[in-house]
């Protein structure tokens, strides 16, 4: 199973503390060695971002920063593992490290499966065999 998961917060919280970039660095090298993670990243501030959106039919193109964002996505890692609750665990191991080493930080850890090509042929061949 493929879950993503996204890292929000707010973007004027200032550059994470070296101490965590490390122990996020540890985690990260386990999760590659071990197989589980596949990609991860952070993101560029929402002032170098633009957003294409259409609404009432009408598409447009803004740029940012986006004043309406009171939390952005900051980061995201995308995972092959055995369960969700297997993601679960590792989020909550990996906000552990930002309660560590950044107090008085506020975020979330949000957890998305992914579903690709071959979990539609699944559904498709589950619904008609039903």
């Amino acid at each position: 199973m493929k879950f993503m998961v996204l890292v929000k917060g707010a973007e004027n919280s200032g550059p994470p503390p070296k101490e965590l970039m490390d122990a996020i660095a540890i985690l990260s090298e386990e999760a590659v060695g071990n197989g589980t993670m596949l990609n991860s990243g952070g993101l560029a501030p929402t002032a170098q971002s633009t957003r294409v959106r259409v609404s009432g039919g009408k598409l447009t193109v803004v740029d940012g920063p986006f004043t309406e964002s009171k939390e952005v996505i900051g980061g995201y890692a995308q995972f092959e593992l055995k369960s969700k609750q297997e993601a679960v665990d590792g989020a909550v191991r990996f906000m552990e490290l930002h309660r560590k080493y950044w107090p008085g930080w506020d975020g979330e850890a949000e957890i998305r499966q992914i579903f690709g090509p071959e979990d539609c042929a699944q559904h498709i061949k589950q619904q008609k065999t039903a």
